[in-house]
């Protein structure tokens, strides 16, 4: 089956109400009879409402950058997949490189996180990824292996994935750096992710869940990582900030 290529924009902790707003409209204004490409935006908690707003009838996905597992409780500073949903989120992102490295969650967290996250019916961008300490002593394809396996083990033990869930495969190194897995590195480590989706779960899973690519994604490089057969789409974070090249990376096939 052909997987329906995910342009996701992270904005990570940047853009107020009025800047998201500009942004969504530019975007909107740029796609609109363009259904090739899957598009979504991740803004900052305090913007969901306001950008669910702005995106209107827009096939626009809305997604949250994080949530914790609990659906309440004294948990001072937490967002809840209930009210992600509320604001109209569809989606959300989980186990980002910088939710393990600065925020030190753990895949048992992440877990956690994911499990919940489905329950409710919000879709998982699950990232995984290595760092480049971890790439130059050759541990590239055990940390993703670790990866997966804690990060989804709710859901290994029933073989109960959603075909709907992402991945996203960020090496570390090469997050908001400039360098850039080449399209081969890239692909090499999608397979090994679809493989591993096939070995845990199924061949079905494997052929429908889509992978996509995060590390200094750009429109100069974007349709040559598209071009791999096992990446379906980027999960962007500086790029995404700037309508040019978001709308770009989202009409790649015409460049």
């Amino acid at each position: 089956m052909e997987r329906k290529p995910l342009i996701a924009g992270n904005w990570k902790m940047n853009l107020g109400l009025n800047e998201s707003v500009s942004l969504i409209n530019a975007i909107a204004d740029n796609i609109s009879h363009f259904p090739e490409v899957d598009v979504l935006v991740a803004p900052p908690f305090t913007a969901l409402t306001t950008v669910k707003h702005a995106i209107g009838n827009s096939n626009i996905f809305l997604s949250g950058q994080n949530m914790h597992w609990e659906m309440s409780g004294a948990f001072t500073g937490e967002i809840s997949a209930g009210m992600l949903q509320e604001t109209g989120c569809t989606h959300i992102i989980l186990g980002h490189s910088e939710r393990r490295t600065l925020f030190k969650e753990t895949s048992e967290v992440i877990d956690l996180k994911v499990k919940a996250a489905v329950a409710l019916g919000l879709i998982p961008i699950l990232c995984i990824g290595e760092t480049l300490e971890q790439r130059e002593a050759g541990q590239t394809y055990e940390v993703i292996e670790n990866q997966l396996a804690g990060s989804l083990k709710s859901f290994r033990v029933d073989k109960g994935l959603p075909s709907s869930t992402v991945l996203a495969y960020e090496p570390v190194w090469a997050i908001g750096t400039g360098l850039t897995a080449t399209p081969e590195q890239a692909q090499e480590v999608h397979y090994f992710i679809r493989q591993w989706i096939e070995n845990n779960f199924d061949s079905e899973l494997a052929r429908q869940i889509r992978i996509l690519y995060g590390g200094s994604v750009k429109p100069d490089n974007v349709k040559e990582l598209m071009s791999e057969a096992d990446i379906d789409g980027a999960l962007v974070g500086g790029a995404s900030l700037k309508s040019n090249s978001f709308v770009q990376l989202i009409r790649f096939q015409e460049m």
